[in-house]
């Protein structure tokens, strides 16, 4: 089994968290054979008030977290009080340390920087907090014009709508790049902005 947790908390931005979690759940959904366990924790409590003021229900609170394979970290103002949440930061690092892949999805990046766990690693983020990025870690590469970067264990997305661009990387890499192709085609995903 693949299980997978996506982090959210008061002040997550939707389509950061939202984004990563149509793909990963089509594929869950789709492919029931690839045994893929995609749920919801809440970080901030069960019921999390979203940056644009969207109301959900996690599926888990912190506690139940468990150890999941990946670890989904999404952007938005409520990353502002967790880059200072001992807490949350020891999370990043346990995670990393026994060798789960984390992913972060916009200002998420700067909460994996804060935990030391991009330090001397390429990454990125959304284009406005790209400055926090290179202050929040030690000799962090920078790469403002990726959509995401991997680095070992950790992918971090550029902002909101990268997040999907992420996910879909992600079941490339946990199971195949036809795979994603199919959940890309179910979830009928093809860029083609109108402006």
């Amino acid at each position: 089994m693949v299980s997978i947790a996506v982090l959210i908390f008061d002040g997550v931005e939707e389509l950061d968290f939202v984004g990563p979690w149509e793909v990963l759940a089509a594929w869950a959904s789709q492919h029931p054979g690839d045994d893929v366990d995609v749920y919801t924790v809440g970080w901030t409590g069960r019921e999390v008030e979203c940056a644009k003021r969207l109301h959900v229900t996690a599926d888990r609170i912190r506690d139940e977290l468990g150890t999941p394979d990946v670890l989904v970290v999404p952007g938005g103002r409520g990353t502002r009080a967790l880059v200072r949440d001992d807490a949350f930061l020891t999370l990043l690092r346990e995670t990393d340390n026994r060798g789960a892949r984390i992913a972060s999805v916009c200002t998420g990046s700067l909460t994996l920087a804060a935990a030391g766990l991009l330090d001397g690693k390429p990454a990125t983020t959304h284009w406005s907090t790209l400055d926090a990025l290179a202050t929040l870690g030690t000799d962090v590469d920078v790469r403002p014009d990726d959509r995401f970067v991997t680095a070992g264990s950790i992918v971090t997305a550029a902002g909101v709508s990268a997040g999907i661009d992420m996910a879909l990387h992600l079941v490339a890499i946990l199971s195949s790049v036809e795979r994603a192709r199919e959940v890309k085609r179910y979830i009928q995903y093809d860029p083609a902005p109108p402006v």
